[in-house]
């Protein structure tokens, strides 16, 4: 069976919502603590979202340097398949793992809500089960979700095809071309603000066509690492 590791830090609050994500896809979570040396032989790492370290300094700049995320840039630069969501994409691009740089909502106020986001990469390890175009609903909540990243490197993004993920219906943080997610070159890195976690479970997602908390848009994130590993 797949095994794919989750992180805890200090202040995480969604590492037991991404195992139970994990397990409902078909594969076995395997709990990973901010001070491990080694990722204890899993196959993928999800760096889950909350408030590292309470987010003193910044958000994601101390879990940055914890022992276990050196072990997980060193797999990642083999092509281990690597998700941060929310705080755990800040800590990837804290990391250097990911572009770009997470800062306070333009509106200066943390929001949470069910938001739609489209997908527009299919080329990664976590959205392979997706089509271009799609468009999910999946919660998001943060206060520091606005993507910023300097000129240049946005043209390099949208020129390379590294946006993953684009918020639809209208900006919700000020993110530089409503972006919402993104990856490295290689395909095996993303990180997305938006929680696909909270949406794998008919009565405990978002509202969708079939009803009331019935959103489970979430789940094929985690299948698309599975199929991805099972099938290299």
């Amino acid at each position: 069976m797949t095994r794919i590791g989750v992180i805890t830090f200090p202040g995480t609050l969604d590492d037991v919502d991404a195992s139970r994500a994990v397990r409902l896809a078909g594969a076995e979570p395997v709990g990973l603590w901010h001070k491990d040396v080694d990722l204890r032989g899993v196959d993928a790492v999800v760096v889950p979202g909350g408030f590292s370290y309470g987010d003193y300094l910044r958000c994601g700049a101390i879990a940055r340097f914890s022992p276990v995320m050196g072990r997980v840039v060193e797999a990642a630069g083999r092509g281990m398949p690597v998700l941060g969501i929310c705080n755990g994409f800040q800590i990837l691009t804290e990391a250097h793992l990911l572009p770009g740089a997470l800062i306070r909502n333009d509106h200066q106020t943390f929001l949470c809500r069910e938001q739609r986001v489209r997908v527009e990469s299919t080329s990664t390890a976590w959205t392979s089960l997706f089509e271009i175009g799609d468009e999910i609903t999946i919660p998001l909540k943060n206060g520091e979700g606005n993507f910023v990243v300097s000129a240049g490197e946005l043209d390099r993004l949208e020129g390379e095809g590294l946006v993953v993920f684009r918020y639809v219906g209208g900006n919700p943080n000020g993110s530089a071309h409503e972006i919402a997610g993104v990856r490295n070159a290689r395909g095996n890195v993303i990180g997305l603000m938006p929680h696909p976690e909270h949406a794998v479970e008919p009565g405990f997602g978002p509202d969708s066509a079939a009803g009331p908390r019935t959103g489970v848009d979430g789940l094929r994130l985690f299948r698309s690492a599975i199929d991805s590993l099972v099938g290299a």
